[in-house]
């Protein structure tokens, strides 16, 4: 069975769209707290600090997930999108409709 990359590349940039939005999002919430320690008790400066965190980490998870994107384009450019690149074996049609990104097939992910 032939995987049609045209399909795969409209989902991969539905896909990039959405993370740029959730970063363009997530941005506000990762900026440097600062809060008024006159005003603010120490449990709600925690919870800022906490929340900078997540937001932070969730924007580089995001950014990594661009990165594996671009990648996947890229493979879909160069004629290469669908192969498994540890055994080089086509990449089931199901596993890339679930992550089209994937680089290995199931048996390498394993």
């Amino acid at each position: 069975m032939s995987l049609d990359p045209a399909k795969f590349k409209a989902l991969l940039l539905q896909k990039e769209q959405i993370l740029r939005g959730d970063i363009e999002t997530g941005a506000e919430a990762g900026k440097t707290v600062e809060l008024d320690q006159t005003k603010v008790g120490r449990i709600s400066r925690m919870d800022a600090l906490q929340s900078q965190a997540m937001s932070q980490a969730a924007n580089r998870r995001w950014e990594q997930e661009l990165e594996r994107i671009a990648a996947a384009l890229n493979r879909i450019n160069e004629g290469d999108y669908g192969y498994c690149l540890r055994c080089d074996r086509r990449i089931a049609s199901g596993r890339l409709e679930i992550d089209p990104a994937a680089t290995l097939c199931i048996k390498c992910a394993e």
